[in-house]
């Protein structure tokens, strides 16, 4: 019997995307008085392309939209379009959203994560006890 996949949400995938431009950033966003030292870390942008993106939630165009859009009308993500291309960078508000609810989606999505990240290396943030 193949086993079941279960559906990743727009939540999930919005995760995976805040999770990835922190890891650009290099820092640890559990680490003390964080949000003392964020303007000046976000001083040095590391943005993604939109097809970054697409290839970190591995979706197809309409979800990476949806996930784009949605990120960006709470405030999470910041978004430069031009003729050719978008660049996605995250902002204070985004990095505090994550720090805040990764231990969430880690309980909520554990075995979604578990099988997005199967052929890779399991991120930084995900704590698999």
């Amino acid at each position: 019997m193949a086993e079941d996949k279960r559906y990743k949400d727009s939540r999930i995938y919005g995760c995976f995307v805040l999770n990835r431009l922190i890891s650009e950033l290099g820092i640890d966003i559990n680490q003390p008085d964080l949000e003392d030292k964020l303007d000046a870390i976000l001083e040095t942008p590391r943005p993604l392309s939109k097809e970054e993106i697409k290839h970190e939630i591995k979706s197809n165009h309409y979800m990476t939209e949806k996930v784009i859009s949605s990120l960006e009308s709470e405030g999470l993500v910041r978004v430069e379009k031009d003729e050719t291309r978008y660049r996605i960078f995250i902002t204070k508000k985004g990095i505090l959203h994550a720090r805040r609810f990764n231990a969430l989606y880690n309980e909520l999505y554990r075995e979604q994560i578990r099988e997005h990240y199967r052929f890779r290396r399991m991120p930084y943030w995900f704590d698999d006890q």
